[in-house]
């Protein structure tokens, strides 16, 4: 018999679970806690239930399993990044990256990615499959045990397109967030897309207060395109109304993620260009200097060069910053890890 993922499930859903394996309501809010606050990797751990309880959940469910199997930790600033493996042998990358305000996690959406950006060493090899909810809290709840120290920030910018598993991402983001569970703020939440238009709609009804992350990296829709095969779907302007969509239900300011590519994106038109994408918005520019892969012959811009950009974005009122690096001396670039796991 197949076991049901019980770390997937809502309270609510809990609750009728117990129902039906003949067992009080209030029980469903003990072992929430032992999943969700107190992050027990198994049921002999809920020590506070019954031998007979704990043998039922064994018997019909599971907790999808989230192991660690390389820890990487930078001498220049304490990133930690995380190779973790799933049941099924596929792994999946993390990264803690301790900060002032707090401690911040990236975490993957899916095993592999299908969106084929042209920079990135997460896409190489396509999509293997989606991550559950479960695996997705594994991760978040793994580093927390680890390193022992409490996580407030998540950022969804691992491996995959979290807009791509849609469904599995709003749960994970209702059950990361709930009151009941580790309690982490919606604000504190940021989710990257590389443009799926219909589910940042779709997302922008859900009621929920994350920050909407927008990989933009071309200025026009023609660049983009060279960079960005989605682009392809999805035009530019579609894009854009999209994010404004976002902003007018949400409230929360948009931020465009635009890695730069020596030669590629660097330009001073690409940076006017910009500045008629941005000025007229609500948003913040997050310029990446591109992290080279051995995949790709793209270089990244010189620090002087990235400032000048930067400068000349901000000289004409758009909000921009140059991302820190975090992590340069491990493999700190997205799919980097991983990839180099699968190809040994």
């Amino acid at each position: 018999m197949n076991k049901k993922d019980i770390l997937s499930l809502s309270l609510d859903e809990l609750k009728i679970e117990m129902e039906g394996i003949g067992e009080k309501v209030f029980r469903a809010k003990q072992v929430y806690e032992w999943l969700h606050t107190k992050l027990a990797d198994s049921f002999e751990e809920m020590t506070n239930l019954s031998k007979n309880l704990r043998e039922k959940l064994e018997a019909a469910y599971c907790i999808p399993s989230v192991k660690m199997l390389e820890r990487q930790v930078s001498k220049l600033d304490g990133t930690n990044k995380f190779l973790f493996q799933l049941e099924d042998g596929n792994v999946v990358e993390s990264v803690l990256m301790r900060y002032k305000h707090g401690n911040s996690v990236c975490i993957s959406s899916q095993v592999g990615c299908r969106m084929g950006c042209k920079f990135c060493a997460s896409t190489i090899g396509g999509l293997e499959r989606n991550l559950l909810p479960a695996e997705m809290l594994g991760q978040v709840y793994q580093i927390q045990k680890i390193s022992g120290e409490r996580v407030s920030n998540i950022v969804i910018m691992g491996t995959g397109e979290p807009l791509d598993n849609y469904d599995n991402f709003v749960r994970f983001i209702r059950l990361v967030t709930d009151e009941n569970g580790l309690n982490i703020s919606q604000r504190n939440i940021t989710v990257s897309t590389c443009g799926i238009v219909p589910n940042m709609k779709r997302l922008a009804e859900e009621g929920f207060q994350i920050t909407l992350a927008l990989s933009l990296h071309g200025s026009t829709q023609e660049k983009r395109k060279n960079l960005m095969p989605i682009a392809n779907k999805y035009e530019l302007s579609e894009v854009l109304e999209a994010c404004d969509y976002y902003f007018e239900k949400t409230g929360r300011r948009i931020t465009f993620e635009y890695s730069l590519v020596q030669g590629v994106n660097d330009r001073d038109e690409d940076a006017k260009e910009l500045i008629g994408i941005l000025k007229p918005r609500n948003c913040h520019l997050n310029l990446i200097p591109v992290n080279p892969i051995k995949e790709r012959d793209f270089q990244k811009p010189s620090r002087k060069s990235a400032e000048a950009f930067k400068n000349q974005l901000e000289k004409s009122g758009v909000n921009a910053t140059i991302r820190r690096e975090m992590g340069s001396d491990i493999d700190g670039a997205c799919g980097q890890l991983r990839r180099r796991y699968v190809n040994k």
